[in-house]
């Protein structure tokens, strides 16, 4: 399975802040705002992913990110040169997708909260067919809306609608078959002239191959695209942090934990950064696993 963050756009709401710097580089709490969405992927178990960006921003993508090696990841580079929808990263990363499925999540979306990882896993293990995930609300208006029966059957999809159906909000995470490419092909512009998600997952919807994961209670999903959605995230990931010692989307522990990289590779790749409370927390998880394998084995 491949994976797609779409990076794109001018990040004009985000003015002045933005306008050296994608606000997907932009720091949320501790770390760049990149790192929550690979950190998705890399929960899904995908190491190939493609960031998609404006010619604006790509060598800044770079000098953050690198090849993906120091995460144990390969990350490809592409170019969105105008703003034409969500759908649009497929047609950009068809030559990167060849033909496998994929999985999609937009650069300013944060997903945390528990049995994420076995939702993500369950969403990557179909074969065919589309998953979207949906998050309650309390302004419906303002997303595409997916309304489903007590089977969390999919009934409709519809973007931002005047009378939702649900109070279920599809979030900016998205898994597809082999197929989406394809599908995405035949997507024409809506009247606001962008290729629109909603649009395919009516696609897979028709076809009776659109399922829905529920993030449920306890769960929080960030949507960061304002100044006041940012500082909102940032203190939740401080809060976080703070109260249960464990960093979210450290990229490194992660990469460790689940068999990404090795704690010789970590430490090689770290050594070169002047200590600082992000990779001290990396040593320290390294320092506390190896102390439990020793432990283990006497």
């Amino acid at each position: 399975m491949k994976g797609i963050i779409l990076a794109g756009g001018a990040g004009t709401r985000l003015y002045p802040a933005s306008l050296s710097i994608s606000k997907i580089l932009l720091p949320i709490y501790d770390k760049p705002m990149i790192y929550y969405p690979i950190c998705t992927l890399m929960l899904a178990g995908i190491k190939d992913i493609m960031i998609i960006t404006n010619s604006r921003d790509k060598n800044n993508f770079i000098d953050v990110l690198g090849d993906g090696s120091q995460f144990g990841l390969n990350f490809q580079y592409a170019i969105q040169h105008e703003p034409r929808g969500i759908v649009d990263a497929f047609l950009i990363a068809e030559d990167f997708i060849n033909g496998d499925s994929s999985c999609l999540v937009l650069g300013d979306n944060i997903f945390h909260g528990m049995h994420f990882i076995h939702l993500l896993k369950r969403a990557a293990s179909r074969i065919t067919g589309a998953t979207i995930f949906g998050y309650n609300v309390s302004d419906p208006q303002r997303f595409g809306v997916v309304e489903f029966d007590q089977n969390y059957k999919v009934i409709s999809i519809e973007e931002k609608p005047q009378n939702p159906k649900s109070d279920y909000a599809i979030t900016g995470l998205y898994f597809y078959d082999s197929h989406v490419c394809e599908y995405a092909k035949t997507v024409k512009p809506s009247a606001r002239g962008e290729l629109e998600i909603t649009d395919l997952n009516k696609i897979y919807l028709e076809r009776n191959e659109l399922n829905v994961e529920i993030l449920g209670r306890g769960f929080a999903w960030l949507d960061t695209g304002t100044f006041d959605s940012m500082l909102q995230a940032s203190n939740f990931v401080q809060s976080m942090e703070l109260n249960t010692g464990v960093k979210i989307a450290c990229l490194e522990e992660v990469a460790y934990k689940y068999g990404f990289l090795t704690a010789e590779q970590i430490e090689a790749n770290i050594s070169k950064f002047k200590s600082n409370s992000y990779y001290e927390y990396i040593k320290k998880v390294i320092r506390k696993r190896r102390s439990k394998l020793i432990d283990s084995n006497l």
